[in-house]
Order: C-alpha cells, then structure tokens, then sequence
C-alpha cells in the first residue's frame, strides 16, 4: 500500500525554524514504522535524522511522537494507523538536536538523581537472598528501558520542568522496593518534595504510552502511599 508521511524537519545550524516535510512509501500492513523511516532515509532522503539501534523495542531509542501519541517506532506497525497520512514529530518536552532526535542529557540527570543502583553491604561478596515473594515487588518496574515516552506524554512536565518525571520515579520505585536495598528512607525522602512523586496528579498517560506496560501511575502512587506511612511514623514515634 501507499503510505504518506508528514515528518518534522528541523537542524538548528540551517534552519530557521521547524518545518515539516512529506513522503510517500510503499509498505506492508506488517511492517513497521521504523521500516519505513529506514525506507525514507536510505533511499529518498539521507538528510533525515532519527535515532534507532536494536530495532525490537529492547533499547528504547527511538522514541518518537506517532500521530499524536508518543511509541516507539519499532513497535508500531503500518496496519495500526488507518489514516490519510502518519505524523512523526521528536518526543515533547525535550530541545530538539535535529529533526527526529532529542537532547536527552535533562531525562538522563532524572534517572541519575534517584542512584538507579542497589546500595546494599556485601560482606565477603556473598549473594543477597531474595525471596519470589519480594521480587515481585519490582517484577514490573524493571522493565523499563528508558525510552522517555512516559515523561514525555506526562502533562505535569509541560508545566513545571523541574518534575523529576515518571521515568525517574518508576526507578526509585525499583529500588525503594526492592528488599535488598539499605537506602530505602534515604531515598523515599529524596522524592518526597514538590517536584518528586507528590508532583504526580495521576493523568496515567505515561501508563498508556508506555511501551514495556509498566503500570506507571500505579507504581508513582505506591511511593505516595509509603511517604504517607513515613510521615504518619514520624508523627506518631
């Protein structure tokens, strides 16, 4: 079938401004998004820059704005959009580098902030036992891939900037949870500020973008339930 694109164009070195530029490919209802950006690139426009590198939705990192909604072009296929013509823009919030491609430095010091590692004492390098019971915990959580969809698409960051972003937040989740952890009260007051997880007013559009399925909102809103329980033991004890 034919396939009309409508593709944002932007390089800040030639540019004025952005701009959009269309396309027209032939594509199967099978094929992917990303097989007809690479059809674009490699035999119609070579200027055109996006980011891509595994291609099976494993690395996240070609994150992008599709008709409207943030996805991953890897993952959404050509029969998914029955539409004159498909709309690709960079991912909202984020200053654009060229075209497709974001500056990805401001979600990256989000993840960073919040110490995305276990913290944790190892006398001897012994393994750290955990229980099938405890690990489900953040059975969900860990299958984020930083792709930034969720934070892009959140509306909280369209207005204050400062959010720490679900991304980031779901990272905290994975280890203020996780049993193996020593830094647990550490790391719920690092989020417990206006601009933490209180910041969440529960839109659940990084649930509904979020490639890997990971409940989102519903992880945000367990680390509010346990800054309660903080606060509530402080006044109490």
């Amino acid at each position: 079938m034919e396939l009309k694109f409508k593709i944002h164009r932007y390089d800040p070195q030639v540019d004025k401004g952005p701009y959009y530029k269309y396309y027209t490919v032939e594509a199967k209802a099978e094929e992917r998004i990303l097989d007809c950006l690479n059809r674009i690139k490699w035999e119609q426009d070579g200027t055109l820059s996006y980011r891509m590198s595994c291609g099976h939705g494993v690395c996240g990192s070609d994150g992008m704005k599709i008709n409207g909604t943030c996805g991953l072009a890897c993952q959404k296929l050509v029969k998914d959009y029955q539409c004159p013509e498909i709309v690709l823009e960079p991912l909202p919030v984020f200053r654009v580098l060229k075209d497709l491609v974001v500056d990805m430095d401001s979600f990256l010091t989000g993840i960073n902030a919040v110490k995305p590692y276990l913290i944790a004492s190892r006398e001897g390098e012994k393994e750290i036992p955990q229980t099938p019971e405890e690990r489900q915990k953040v059975d969900d959580v860990i299958r984020c891939i930083m792709c930034a969809c969720c934070t892009s698409a959140c509306p909280v960051m369209s207005y204050n900037r400062q959010y720490i972003g679900p991304a980031a937040l779901v990272w905290a989740h994975r280890y203020i949870f996780d049993s193996r952890d020593e830094e647990r009260a550490a790391r719920l007051s690092q989020i417990d500020n206006p601009n933490g997880a209180p910041a969440c007013v529960n839109y659940f559009e990084c649930t509904r973008v979020c490639p890997k399925e990971i409940p989102v909102t519903k992880s945000i809103n367990q680390l509010k339930r346990e800054l309660e329980k903080a606060l509530h033991k402080n006044n109490t004890g």
